[in-house]
Parts: structure tokens; C-alpha cells; sequence
């Protein structure tokens, strides 16, 4: 396919800039920086898999370098950021809270949503959790197992997450997968509105957090994962009046739908990206979007801990790995935390263009710190590909640890 490198170009340094990635320390340190980052992207969505530190820390460790775990954990508690759904289960600012009005709205209003639960339960649970305090999930699962109980802990999880979803409930705190439920009265600050947005104020906020979080967008991008075509003409609705008013252009490259850009982002001069490599988690948001990946980086990743182990290409849990503002490559990666061993299984060199001695010392390093962040100690490199690689990476890596 024919590119037009120049607009390639300017797309990749600006949503590299727009995610924090383009430079070190983009949105500061410390506690107050998570947030800043998390207001500006928008959401970090929230990883069960343990592999390597779960995906939201992982994130936020990748644009906040002193960032720790307990920062995200304070910041539920001190109630300036929730839980809720955005494209998945994610953490959100709390500023943005009206904007999950309508899905709660459409949970409440829908008998025949997949959460399913009985409203003789979900009222106990309500009681419950109005009469004695917040509560985890299994607090209801000992609860069930006393004598004469009559409720099951099947139905009672069923409706603790229908009751979160719908907005009854919240989520007050998180200790690893572990979450604690309060009502909504007792977290949500005074001072959020919860004026439900109309479909035309949400589609705003959708096509504004994207052009703030990525530099660009186009339509398939902002309506990803989102239900109903009504959404879809709201949003065309949004883009055209920003379009009249000349507060984003249309930008037309082959072989690419159509970007929609803030007005001076063509125009802007950014400082080139430092020669370091970042090791990306699979649910960061600078890649979540592959379609937009695969066309502005030329980068195909897919995940495929979902896909049966003998149709794995790459691996379990693969990273990708951005040199500057090129994907060079992916590495499947184990945090053994019992042996404090970072094992880096198969290490995929996939760009050949940019020779190993740019990006090597850089690449070490960066698995040296991530490893570190995992609670380990030693690094163990597996496999290589290609495997003539294998015994300069290996050399450099016993040079460097």
C-alpha cells in the first residue's frame, strides 16, 4: 500500500504525545499525576490476568515512573476516581461521572440483562449493606453457609454486580481482585452532577476524551465496543458541527478511514520521541484499538491468552515493544514471583530496519525496571527470534544484570 509517510508521521508523534508516551514523566510524579494522567486519557481499564502486574497498574506505571499500586487504591478511597464500565471494566475520574448515567440507566431499565438477579436477593444485599456497612463479596458467601440461611452465593454475586452495574452500588475500595461494595449515596462526592447527559452531551464527551487522549480519531474508534446506531449518528452529529466551526479538520489518507484531528495537531512541531524503549501492557490504551495500530504503526497485535495454545503465534501474554515511535517487536512475559524471577519466554524481534545496537541497551534496561515493579530479582531470557539475536541480546544482558 502506498503511504503518505509525512501525515503517517505527524499521526504517530502526536497520539504518541496526546498518551503521555512520547516522553518520560509526561504528567509528573507521584499520586497526583496518576490522576492527572487518568483525567486525560480518559479511563485505564482493569485486568484480572496476573502474569506480569495486572494491565491498570501496568499503565499508569508506563507514564508515571515512581508510580505504586497504593496511589490507584488511595485515589478510589479518597473518592477521585470510581469503577465502572467504559468499553470494559475500567477505573474512571470521578469528573466524568454522569457520563455512566445512561448505561446505569439502560442496566436498571432492562429485566433481561445478563445479570439476572433475583430482587429478593438484590434487596437483601441492599439491607445489608445499609444496615452494616460496606462489604466484599465474600462476606455474603459465609453469610450463605449458616444454617437456615435461605439465599445461595451464586444469586448473591449475581446481584451485588447487577446492583453495581445499575448504580445502586459502588465500589469503595479494591485489594487486588478483591472489591469492597458501599451504596452510591455514601461515596459519591456532593458536588457531582448527576444530570443525565443527553445522547448528544455524551457523543460530545465520547469525541472529546478521544481527540484529547489520542491526538486524532475516527469513527470506528470512538463507537468501539458501543451499542445502537442512534450513538453513531450523534456522533457523525458532533464531528460535523466541530467541523463547521473549524475546531478539527478531516484528514484523508489511503487506506484509512477518515482521521479527525484537533485543528493545530498537523500543524504542530513535536520534539522527537526519545530513543528508549517501553514495554506496553496488551490493555494499554495507546494500543486497545488494533485496527488504529495496525494503520498508523503498521504494528498487527493481537492477544492471544484467549486463542487455544496451539494456534498461538507469538504467546500466552505478549508485550509490545515501541522503540521511539516504532514497534520493534513483542515479548511473552512471566513474572515467577515465588523465585522472584522475570522470564522473558519468547523474546519476538519483528522490525530489522533499526539495527540491535540502538535499541538493546534500552530494551535491557526497561525489562530490568519492569521486572523490578514485578517484585523480581533475576531476569531469564528463554527464546529469541530470530535466534541468530539470541547470543548478542544474551551477552548484553549478562553484561548489563
Amino acid at each position: 500500500m502506498d503511504r503518505e509517510q509525512g501525515p503517517i508521521l505527524q499521526l504517530q508523534l502526536a497520539t504518541l504525545e496526546s498518551q503521555g508516551l512520547l516522553k518520560s514523566s509526561s504528567f509528573g510524579t507521584g499520586k497526583n499525576a496518576v490522576l492527572k494522567a487518568l483525567e486525560h486519557l480518559g479511563y485505564i481499564q482493569i485486568d484480572t490476568l496476573s502474569i506480569v502486574e495486572r494491565a491498570h497498574h501496568h499503565t499508569l506505571w508506563t507514564r508515571v515512573p515512581n508510580y505504586q499500586p497504593s496511589y490507584l487504591e488511595d485515589l478510589v478511597e479518597e473518592r477521585n476516581v470510581f469503577e465502572y464500565w467504559f468499553h470494559a471494566a475500567s477505573y474512571l475520574p470521578m469528573r466524568d461521572f454522569r457520563y455512566v448515567l445512561p448505561q446505569m440507566l439502560s442496566v436498571q431499565q432492562n429485566q433481561s440483562h445478563y445479570y439476572n438477579a433475583d430482587p429478593k436477593v438484590m434487596q437483601h444485599v441492599l439491607d445489608v449493606i445499609r444496615n452494616e456497612g460496606p462489604k466484599k463479596a465474600r462476606d455474603f458467601e459465609n453469610e450463605s453457609k449458616k444454617a437456615g440461611s435461605w439465599w445461595s452465593w451464586k444469586p448473591t454475586k449475581l446481584a451485588l454486580e447487577r446492583l453495581f452495574m445499575q448504580g445502586d452500588l459502588m465500589i469503595s475500595k479494591r485489594k487486588g481482585m478483591e472489591k469492597t461494595y458501599d451504596l452510591r449515596e455514601r461515596i459519591l462526592p456532593a458536588h457531582i452532577d448527576l444530570t443525565e447527559p443527553t445522547s448528544f452531551e455524551f457523543a460530545e464527551y465520547l469525541v472529546k476524551t478521544y481527540l484529547r487522549a489520542y491526538g486524532f480519531t475516527t469513527l470506528k474508534q470512538i463507537t468501539h465496543l458501543k451499542k445502537g446506531g442512534i450513538l453513531k449518528k450523534e456522533v457523525n452529529d458532533v464531528l460535523e458541527s466541530m467541523l463547521q466551526e473549524k475546531a478539527i479538520q478531516q484528514i484523508n489518507i489511503d487506506g484509512i478511514p477518515p482521521v479527525f484531528v484537533e485543528s493545530n495537531i498537523m500543524e504542530s512541531v513535536f520534539d522527537p520521541p526519545a530513543p528508549r524503549v517501553q514495554l506496553l501492557s496488551p490493555f494499554d490504551n495507546s494500543i486497545i484499538h488494533r485496527d488504529r495500530i495496525q494503520q498508523i504503526f503498521n504494528f498487527d497485535f493481537r492477544l492471544e491468552c484467549y486463542v487455544p495454545k496451539e494456534k498461538r503465534q507469538y504467546g500466552y501474554f505478549c508485550l509490545p515493544i515501541l522503540f521511539g515511535n516504532t514497534f520493534i517487536g513483542r515479548v511473552d512475559c512471566k513474572a515467577h514471583r515465588k523465585s522472584k524471577q522475570f522470564e522473558l519466554i519468547h523474546l519476538h524481534i519483528e522490525n530489522r530496519d533499526i539495527a540491535p545496537e540502538l535499541w538493546l541497551e534500552s530494551f535491557i534496561e526497561s525489562v530490568k525496571q519492569f521486572a523490578k515493579f514485578n517484585g523480581c530479582t533475576t531476569l531469564l531470557l528463554t527464546k529469541v527470534s530470530p535466534t541468530k539475536l539470541t547470543v548478542t541480546i544474551k551477552k548484553m544482558l549478562n553484561k548489563l544484570t
